[in-house]
């Protein structure tokens, strides 16, 4: 097929998103989502919900990366899908599909799709997967060109959908390392591709934004973000957005880090982006710096989940709550 045809193609396909977020139910596209930082953390979560039950109150999903699920027992992975159940949360996967340790999509897919059966299995199963970005993975570690990227991601989407038709997939991906045009041109290709293939396109946008680049190298802005998820809902695509400390890591490596300082990033990013008119289809708290130390209460200072609830206090607009 054309490259042009395929375009229309996948620009057609967009019709098909509706119907998958009525088969995926309580998963949908829209509202906060939240991914703890650590497997213990995330632990305490489920031992302790009381703890932080206002925290939960303005949840839509929670995203937990496949893996952890490995280092957690049958009965404690099946009691923990029965808890969301009973709180109504969807649960998100975020996934490889090209990555340092499986270079192609039908490979990772391979590696990754036995866990993804296993969770199945001990309860009500997932409704969505976030793909941990090919394109930076292709580009920084296997240093593969982006046609590469395309076709091994693609080969990825094209496996979950045979097994898993009715998932929600998207795309998690860097912002400023990969400038405002790669995306589109990256966003474009992906979509071309599985359209060439007869297999339905990615349903969301994820972007993952080193904010504190902004200032610090000079590169990038809120602005253009904005713009980005301008360009995303002109495709009728869903957009994602990560809100996390990016100044964290800097600060870990100086020595001078605190819990607090996860709140205020997290806090900061909210006022910025709201400040450029930005408003995401799904909000993402998530933290991969292991940081904060706490994930509940949510009463007290500085824990993960008392970050996400007094960000679902600022920030109603953005959270779907407004």
């Amino acid at each position: 097929m054309p490259f042009r045809a395929a375009l229309i193609a996948a620009a057609m396909a967009t019709v098909a998103w509706s119907a998958s977020v009525a088969r995926a139910g309580q998963g949908g596209a829209t509202g906060l989502y939240i991914n703890a930082p650590t497997v213990e953390e995330l632990g305490d979560m489920f031992a302790h919900p009381d703890a932080w039950r206002d925290a939960r109150s303005h949840l839509k999903a929670l995203v937990v990366a496949d893996h952890m699920f490995g280092h957690v027992p049958d009965a404690e992975v099946g009691q923990w899908l029965a808890e969301l159940k009973s709180w109504n949360l969807a649960l998100e996967l975020e996934v490889g599909a090209v990555k340092e340790w499986s270079a192609t999509g039908r490979n990772t897919f391979a590696i990754e799709a036995p866990q993804w059966r296993r969770i199945i299995r001990l309860g009500s199963g997932f409704s969505s997967i976030a793909m941990d970005e090919p394109l930076v993975s292709a580009r920084d570690s296997l240093h593969k060109p982006d046609a590469y990227a395309i076709e091994e991601t693609a080969q990825f989407v094209a496996a979950v959908r045979a097994e898993f038709p009715d998932l929600l997939i998207g795309d998690i991906e860097a912002y400023p390392s990969i400038a405002f045009a790669d995306h589109l041109r990256w966003i474009a290709g992906l979509r071309a591709r599985l359209a060439e293939l007869g297999v339905r396109g990615i349903d969301f946008y994820r972007l993952d934004v080193d904010w504190i680049a902004f200032t610090a190298a000079h590169v990038g802005s809120w602005a253009e973000v904005k713009r980005l998820e301008e360009a995303c809902h002109n495709q009728g695509l869903p957009f994602s957005l990560i809100y996390w400390a990016s100044d964290y890591p800097a600060k870990k490596a100086a020595g001078t880090a605190r819990d607090a300082d996860w709140y205020d990033g997290v806090m900061a990013e909210g006022r910025a982006y709201a400040a450029v008119g930005g408003r995401p289809d799904q909000p993402v708290i998530e933290s991969w710096v292991g940081a904060p130390s706490h994930a509940v209460p949510d009463s007290a200072p500085w824990t993960f989940t008392r970050s996400v609830r007094d960000f679902a206090i600022a920030f109603p607009r953005e959270t779907g709550r407004k």
